[in-house]
């Protein structure tokens, strides 16, 4: 059974490895792959060991092998990553590492999770309570547009303190 736990700083370039992997895998049904080169060719973000050094990130594992990974903005609540290595995917490894993200946010009092969904995805976040709001276009840093979905997961009232709750509005 898949365990979970914090992501590290030691995580990170096998965190990029399995998001260049997943991406290859269950991104390519829905954009040509010359998008599919450029997303995947670009390096991890600048942003990824602060969130990672935040606590808003976990791995998935078993075996000591890692299975997944996501990852929460635990300031805006935006969720910026849920990935599964593509030979594991089917095991609802990807809703159990949603659900902690969901917990961490709203043990910060967050109000609401939102994230750019590409287009392969949007099914799974529907399933997990994500609502979609509109098609938009993504601009990726690698240069390119995105064609994507906005979501957004309101949070239940009442899980966090008087006067907490985020909002990027």
């Amino acid at each position: 059974m898949p365990t979970q736990r914090p992501a590290t700083q030691a995580d990170l370039a096998d965190l990029w490895t399995l998001r260049t992997r997943a991406v290859r895998a269950s991104c390519a049904s829905h954009y040509p792959a010359g998008v599919i080169d450029t997303w995947c060719a670009s390096p991890a973000p600048e942003s990824l060991p602060g969130l990672v050094a935040a606590g808003g990130a976990l791995v998935a594992e078993e075996d000591g092998c890692m299975l997944g990974y996501a990852i929460v903005n635990l300031d805006s609540g935006e969720v910026d990553a849920v990935f599964v290595d593509p030979a594991q995917q089917g095991r609802g490894i990807a809703l159990r590492m949603l659900a902690a993200l969901e917990a961490m946010a709203m043990e910060r009092g967050l109000k609401r999770l939102f994230l750019s969904a590409s287009l392969n995805a949007v099914p799974f976040y529907e399933r997990a309570g994500f609502i979609s709001l509109r098609e938009e276009v993504y601009p990726h840093r690698s240069g390119i547009g995105l064609r994507s979905v906005f979501m957004e997961k309101p949070l239940p009232c009442g899980q966090h303190g008087p006067g907490q709750g985020g909002s990027v509005d």
